[in-house]
């Protein structure tokens, strides 16, 4: 039985305290932004009222407190939004004793000061202490997972060793892992899936969107060699399989959707999603400065046009 911290109470937070505890592992989920959603969890005796289901009764529920990091842990999980890194990097100075940490959280971010594109992982050890990082992505919805549906998701980690000794702490008969050593293949590939799916969901038709589907590929292959992440983990889980899902269906999808038929971004938000999180649309936000302006155009059109769409309010122009 080993002690394992997941921070975020979000539905994949919670999910991926599923196959922990299936492990026998003593787990403990904690919120440092959404009380309101934690104490409806603990009012409601673990359960998850997004997931709509209950947790195991083992899993210890609480606030998130810096405090908690001076606890042992032999894992620890961060599942917060990607805005909530920051607020986890401030806190891991209180980490008592060295552990590994597995990023959830799906994102990119631009660094004004020195004009470039960083990871998640990247952010977290941007400190003068350096962490042992791993990253776990890939095709796999929360509530699927929660309910025991075969999900398969791969760990990056510069050393496999450590990646597969993760993976044998959390994998079960329906999680099953993959590995790689190109973290920041997978990392880019995860996050820039959600503006491609949005592309997908634009398309008209079927036809539409499968050649939209092709051409996203290509982009993606051009953008994560780009940024220094390896052409094969496109075509992986972190890269066809999580865009797969994502075009299925999803709110970056049905943003796409609208979009496809002449609305504009503002207009979607006010209109049709006002209480939905575009995880698509706030990485457009957070990337469209550098993408504009440092990347060849003409190589990645289907990415441009949907940056334009979103950051400057504009109409989609889908040119196949």
């Amino acid at each position: 039985m080993k002690n394992i911290l997941v921070i975020g109470s979000g539905v994949m937070g919670a999910a991926f305290t599923v196959p922990c505890i299936d492990n026998n592992h003593k787990v403990t989920l904690c919120e440092p932004y959404n009380f309101k959603l934690i104490n409806k969890i603990l009012k409601k005796k673990n359960f998850h009222p997004n997931l709509k289901l209950n947790l195991s009764r083992k899993l210890v529920v609480k606030k998130f407190t810096p405090l908690i990091f001076k606890k042992k842990w032999d894992l620890i999980v961060i599942a917060v939004s990607s805005a909530g890194i920051n607020l986890i990097r401030e806190n891991l100075k209180y980490l008592k004793k060295k552990c590994p940490i597995l990023i959830l959280t799906k994102g990119l971010k631009f660094e004004k000061n020195n004009k470039r594109i960083i990871t998640m992982s990247e952010q977290l050890n941007k400190g003068n202490k350096k962490y042992n990082l791993s990253v776990l992505k890939g095709p796999c919805l929360a509530g699927e997972l929660a309910r025991k549906i075969k999900s398969s998701v791969v760990i990056a980690n510069k050393n496999i060793k450590i990646a597969k000794s993760i993976g044998k702490l959390i994998s079960t008969r329906y999680y099953k892992i993959e590995y790689s050593n190109d973290v920041r293949g997978v990392e880019i590939c995860s996050a820039i899936k959600n503006i491609y799916s949005m592309m997908i969901g634009a398309g008209e038709g079927l036809n539409t969107s499968s050649s939209i589907f092709r051409k996203s590929i290509s982009e993606m292959v051009y953008l994560t060699k780009f940024f220094k992440g390896k052409e094969e983990t496109v075509y992986g889980l972190a890269g066809i399989g999580d865009l797969y899902v994502s075009a299925l269906g999803g709110r970056n999808s049905r943003m796409g959707e609208y979009l496809g038929k002449g609305f504009t971004f503002k207009n979607v938000k006010k209109k049709f999603m006002p209480n939905d999180t575009i995880e698509g649309a706030e990485l457009a936000f957070e990337i469209a400065p550098f993408i504009l302006k440092k990347i060849n155009n003409g190589k990645i059109p289907l990415m441009i046009e949907l940056l334009k769409a979103i950051s400057k309010n504009k109409k989609l122009n889908i040119r196949l």
